[in-house]
């Protein structure tokens, strides 16, 4: 039986190109959050990231809700909804406004339109502002100001990080979960998500690279300082390697994907000469023994060069050496072996990966990088929740009545 809807229950619904996760949590004592359901199904309607059939996406959203409520024991009516693909840009920008407050003291209203200055970029017809994420305030000369309400002077600025996306593709992930019976509270860029999860706030703060490996799609997050600095989308990802396994091994695709989650192995030195793998053959003929480093042969060329794609895009925004605190892999692709290793090789610095934490509830059940984003974007919801910005009200960011992201929510 069924509890009637309660309204402070937060949802996180992670739309992937494999699976959707949907994730119900409730607040718990001091500021946490309590999983109490989990849902998955798996994905049939996105590719790399995009919604390319929403009937498909609709039933899997659905599929994924309905196992989260029947082990919550609730109904939910609304979503804090994860959206990639290589549509996303995100991009620096600066705005600065005299400080008209008494006194010339900096009131909520000067900072509000401090930051409506800086997300006035000129932007294509098809594209829609997602995120505007304040990175730093300068108070005249004084810089690195993260709360400047309240301080005193005559000009005030701000470094935001804006992240955009084309508008067709924000409307079709709201219509596919509008469709599947929830509203959407808010759409989160996913590898904002994953951050919130499985970071630890000294690793925010010293500058950290998240790397969330998906089935279509490889997201992409830089933070430093507490904000994010660097965001991207790279249209590549697990299903990939499991192509590349199909393929190589000259399998069926569904028996490629099993191969490679219980055998594989992203760094060829970590798999010993005399492991066998039993690989399935098509159209019928005998399956094959084959050795396990062949398979590490085919998966490793792929896997760096995801990296190497993703080294090659921090350094084109200048972020080569930022990420003091080192790199954290996420998503269900960093839980096959040596991916840690392999990414520590490529971008020489400490690698691990990154599981949920600060969560309660059904803490066990989450603890893996397939549910990082779902649990992120519950988080995210609860922090939106929390800030008291205008949840559930219409504002400019989108064209849809979703809740507007915050200004001074995100991140500090």
């Amino acid at each position: 039986m069924k509890r009637a809807k309660a309204p402070d229950l937060v949802v996180g619904l992670d739309v992937g190109t494999t699976k959707v996760c949907a994730i119900i949590t409730e607040p718990a004592p001091r500021g946490l959050l309590n999983v109490i359901g989990v849902g998955t199904a798996p994905s049939r309607g996105l590719r790399r990231g995009i919604v390319v059939n929403i009937d498909s996406t609709v039933e899997a959203i659905r599929s994924a809700i309905a196992e989260a409520e029947q082990m919550a024991g609730v109904e939910v009516s609304g979503a804090f909804a994860g959206i990639a693909g290589g549509h996303i840009r995100g991009v620096n920008s600066r705005g600065v406004v005299g400080i008209t407050g008494k006194d010339h003291e900096v009131s909520e209203a000067d900072v509000e339109r401090v930051i409506e200055a800086a997300r006035a970029i000129n932007l294509p017809q098809d594209r829609e502002i997602i995120h505007v994420l304040p990175q730093s305030f300068v108070v005249d000369d004084g810089d690195g100001v993260r709360e400047p309400i309240g301080m005193s002077g005559v000009r005030l600025e701000v470094e935001v990080h804006i992240v955009t996306g084309t508008v067709t593709s924000v409307q079709n992930m709201v219509r596919s979960v509008n469709r599947a019976g929830l509203a959407v509270q808010d759409i989160v860029l996913e590898p904002l998500a994953s951050a919130e999860a499985v970071l630890f706030d000294d690793e925010k703060e010293l500058g950290v690279v998240v790397i969330d490996i998906g089935g279509g799609t490889t997201d992409v997050a830089l933070l430093r300082n507490g904000a994010v600095w660097h965001t991207v989308v790279l249209p590549l990802g697990g299903d990939h390697i499991t192509n590349d396994i199909a393929i190589g091994l000259r399998t069926p695709t569904a028996d490629a994907e099993d191969i490679k989650k219980r055998y594989g192995c992203a760094l060829t030195a970590l798999v010993s000469a005399e492991e066998t793998v039993d690989v399935p053959s098509v159209g019928g003929r005998k399956p094959r023994q084959l050795s396990r480093q062949l398979l590490s042969e085919i998966i490793q060329p792929r896997a760096e060069e995801i990296f190497t794609l993703v080294a090659r895009e921090l350094a084109r925004g200048g972020f080569q050496d930022a990420a003091t605190a080192g790199v954290v892999v996420t998503g269900g692709t960093s839980i096959m072996e040596g991916v840690p290793e392999l990414a520590e090789g490529i971008f020489d610095q400490p690698v691990r990966r990154g599981v949920p934490i600060g969560v309660g509830g059904m803490a066990d059940v989450i603890e893996s990088p397939i549910y990082a984003t779902g649990v992120g974007l519950a988080l995210y919801g609860a922090r939106a929740g929390a800030s008291g910005e205008s949840v559930g009200a219409p504002g400019p960011v989108g064209r849809f009545a979703r809740l507007v992201t915050g200004f001074l929510g995100d991140l500090f």
